[in-house]
């Protein structure tokens, strides 16, 4: 079997004076991909902001490839991509601008490659308008170019459908499926109808504890 890439153990997180989960454990191995489901307000956002990093309210382990987070967080940084349910883009910059903002200290990439990328996504023709001026799914577009040049064995992914059209969904789909079968290791939110092969489901429930 292989390493997982991140185990949660005894995962705990309380918001509000509410346990959003406890005793939470589970391990998110390479070519797999885990979807996290619950009602509204069950801590599914919480808990990718926890898993990525960026929500340190929590108690409980977290180790990357078998050790402790927290010794690893660079390590762990360079290896992870989190994109959230907001574009996350810069309104005055252009999609090329913002495409290569979001690889800065990643990889140096030839505008060449970044440029197919927004192709890819359907931003043909626009990538030197500024994202100002851009409808809501084609800003989504811009961040979901980075997928398609991504090259980070763990994506976390946060209602990542939000604003894009069938044509896209279903490249979008497509593309997690693809990363799966080359190894990758995908944790999703989405209120979309999602139903790939060999999906895991982590069902966190409306109140203490979970269900999985």
């Amino acid at each position: 079997m292989s390493e997982p890439l991140l185990q949660a153990v005894n995962l705990e997180c309380e918001r509000d004076d509410r346990v959003l989960f406890r005793d939470l454990s589970f391990s998110i191995l390479p070519g797999t991909l885990i979807r996290v489901e619950g009602p509204n307000g069950s801590g599914k956002t919480t808990l990718l902001r926890i898993l990525a990093g960026l929500n340190d309210s929590y108690s409980g382990d977290l180790l990357w490839r078998g050790k402790n987070r927290h010794g690893y967080r660079e390590e762990f940084l360079r290896n992870m991509l989190y994109l959230g349910h907001r574009p996350g883009i810069k309104p005055l910059l252009t999609p090329m601008e913002n495409l290569r903002a979001l690889m800065d200290g990643r990889r140096s990439l030839p505008d060449r490659i970044l440029w197919q990328a927004l192709e890819g996504t359907g931003l043909g023709g626009f990538q030197t308008v500024p994202c100002r001026n851009l409808s809501a799914g084609q800003q989504r577009r811009v961040a979901l170019a980075r997928l398609l040049i991504a090259d980070e064995p763990l994506w976390i992914l946060d209602e990542v459908f939000t604003a894009i059209d069938i044509q896209g969904v279903g490249a979008l789909e497509r593309l997690l499926v693809e990363r799966v079968e080359n190894g990758g290791a995908i944790v999703v939110t989405t209120h979309h109808d999602l139903q790939l092969p060999s999906m895991q489901r982590l069902t966190l429930g409306g109140g203490d504890g979970y269900d999985y």
